[in-house]
């Protein structure tokens, strides 16, 4: 592997002018140099995003990450993704490759690979795993400029990609008679010319990986396993980026994807908790064309019931949680492109009030049998928002992937290059241009978990009012089962729990936060005491005694954790012993190291008592 490291990268050839340099004969384009292709600030971004979560130097990613990308760039071009679907315009091809491989490559964040085997040999294969997700991610659809697409150059003659990158003025166009997903067989005639034979040598030596790749290759995600799985979730983001504001697009979405689990969480609480239709308050009111769910409410409920059911990357704030929904097409925008609507509810008793609301078409939560009869009163939104001006797309909206001025085409949706990442990587829960430290993850030898494949009606210990009331002791019993349900994940890059000195490390204010927000009650109780949250839930572990003080008396622990490129700091609780979480004690974290003395120094900041840095 280092041998393959240490190869000098063959430069890409530089292909024909592009058309901004050298006109095209007319109808023709100039194929551009792969450099030129991934040049906007939009693919530099996402090339940026995909290093960052990697453990590599600059050089070890050109060789393993930048050429494949080349690679690809100089045979796709400005083909579409598809004709009429998502990343339907001139680049769409390389758009859609570059935003897959950046979700794959963040979802792989979340898994031990391959399960089964010791810590040691996850380790010692991780940069491997998470490189093969991004090929297989990358590949997934190159087949289609194969079967697919007609292309042919100025003098008539055909081109196939097999032939190599195109070097010629050349036109295309979708063949009618081709068969879907027989780009999914085609993948093998082009996975060559992306991928080099020292790729091949060094891939081959994981059989476990390379038994998946060849898998996905092949079209065959059934039999890929995780890999597959990561590939199918990445596509679907990428995909429902695209297309966002489609309500469609999330009832045909499969079921592990988190646009069908917002979807499912959605119904489940219309049908077991919210109060729809009141002449007073209440939580949600529907009319003929439009269910009106009172918006922090209901984002709250959802994001403790799909914390309940393990359901991970429910973002803790309510704007993102609006934004996903509006951009997988569950909740219907403004006319100026926003997740919120403002509108007064009046009853036929005369209650009038105003709300923020979230609007969702009625025929995406019920079908047309089921619909409940519709409010007696009316639900009106204020005039403002019906402007004819539609504002800017704005950060947090919908990806809007930028036109190509070289190129134009109607299907071609146009945006800033900054608004576009700039939600892609939202929904992933971090940023491009992020600096935020990280934890490399740390192998426990837990079996990997299966992906959920939908929301069962029954929760345990979930934040309903006729269960477990809030505590220190539902606290641990809580955290026990989730560990042991793989709700939370231990030792991994944003664990809220760890394994240091032999016990149990909580991550304050982390771990009291996600308890919080899965337990509603907690709000309500904290409020009587003035406090947080999270402060309240502190306050009430604190009060177990579970926990091991420093010798000065402190409560707070400090651990340095440090990782391929980075060091930084957590702050958080020692148990006093590991068996309060754990049947089996995991290894020790090998990325953290307790420090007393920084610990002192923080907790003389911070009061000795409690702790507000996000761990």
């Amino acid at each position: 592997m280092l041998s393959l490291f240490q190869r000098k990268r063959v430069p890409p050839t530089a292909g024909t002018p592009p058309t901004s340099a050298i006109e095209a004969p007319k109808g023709l384009m100039w194929p551009e140099s792969a450099t030129s292709l991934l040049a906007t600030p939009r693919r530099q971004k996402l090339l940026e995003h995909i290093w960052q979560r990697t453990s590599l130097s600059r050089r070890q990613f050109a060789t393993l990450y930048l050429a494949p990308l080349e690679r690809y760039a100089d045979l796709v071009q400005q083909f579409p993704a598809s004709e009429n679907h998502h990343h339907a315009y001139p680049g769409g091809m390389l758009d859609h490759g570059l935003e897959i491989v950046a979700y794959a490559v963040k979802l792989r964040q979340s898994y031990l690979l391959p399960a089964g085997v010791t810590p040691e040999a996850q380790a010692a294969q991780a940069e491997a795993w998470t490189a093969g997700t991004a090929y297989a991610a990358l590949l997934h659809d190159i087949g289609k400029i194969a079967v697919d697409l007609y292309v042919e150059h100025a003098d008539g003659s055909i081109w196939h990609p097999w032939h190599g990158p195109l070097r010629k003025p050349y036109r295309f166009r979708y063949r009618r008679e081709r068969e879907y997903r027989l780009h999914s067989a085609a993948t093998g005639l082009l996975y060559a010319h992306i991928l080099d034979r020292d790729i091949f040598d060094w891939l081959s030596g994981y059989p476990d990986l390379w038994a998946a790749l060849l898998y996905v290759l092949a079209g065959q995600y059934e039999h890929a396993g995780t890999l597959g799985e990561l590939v199918v979730q990445a596509d679907q983001a990428s995909v429902a980026q695209e297309l966002g504001g489609d309500p469609s697009k999330a009832l045909t979405a499969p079921r592990h994807a988190l646009q069908r689990k917002l979807l499912d969480g959605l119904r489940y609480l219309l049908k077991e908790e919210l109060k729809l239709n009141h002449g007073g308050p209440a939580d949600g009111w529907l009319t003929q064309d439009a269910l009106w769910l009172v918006s922090k409410t209901v984002s709250d409920k959802l994001r403790a019931h799909l914390l309940s059911q393990g359901v991970d990357g429910i973002p803790a704030n309510n704007t993102a949680v609006f934004n996903v929904l509006q951009d997988h097409g569950i909740v219907q925008p403004t006319p100026d492109g926003k997740a919120i609507w403002k509108a007064v509810v009046t009853s036929d008793a005369g209650w009038s009030h105003t709300f923020t609301f979230l609007k969702v078409s009625p025929a995406v939560i019920w079908d047309a049998a089921d619909r409940p009869a519709p409010f007696a009163g009316r639900v009106l939104v204020e005039e403002e928002q019906v402007g004819p001006t539609p504002r800017s797309p704005a950060v947090g909206d919908g990806l809007r992937v930028e036109g190509i001025a070289a190129v134009p085409s109607a299907t071609a949706p146009i945006a800033s290059a900054d608004t576009g990442v700039a939600a892609l990587l939202d929904l992933l829960g971090d940023s491009a241009t992020s600096t935020a430290p990280e934890i490399k993850a740390c192998p426990v030898s837990e079996t990997e978990p299966t992906p959920s494949t939908g929301l069962p009606q029954e929760m345990s210990l979930g934040p309903s009012e006729d269960r477990t009331e809030p505590s220190g002791a539902h606290l641990m019993s809580w955290l026990r089962q989730s560990i042991q349900t793989r709700k939370l994940i231990i030792n991994d890059a944003k664990a809220l729990v760890h394994t240091v000195a032999g016990t149990a490390y909580l991550v304050s204010p982390g771990v009291f936060q996600r308890y919080a927000q899965e337990f509603l009650q907690v709000a309500v109780m904290a409020k009587q005491e003035k406090l947080e949250g999270w402060q309240w839930v502190q306050k009430r572990f604190e009060k177990l005694g579970q926990h091991r003080k420093q010798p000065s008396g402190l409560n707070i622990w400090t651990c340095e954790v440090t990782g391929p490129r980075k060091s930084r700091r957590l702050h958080g609780y020692l148990l006093n012993s590991a068996d309060a979480l754990f049947c089996e004690v995991p290894p020790d974290n090998p990325y953290l190291r307790l420090i007393d003395e920084a610990a002192k120094r923080d907790n003389a900041v911070l009061g000795g008592k409690g702790n507000d840095d996000q761990g």
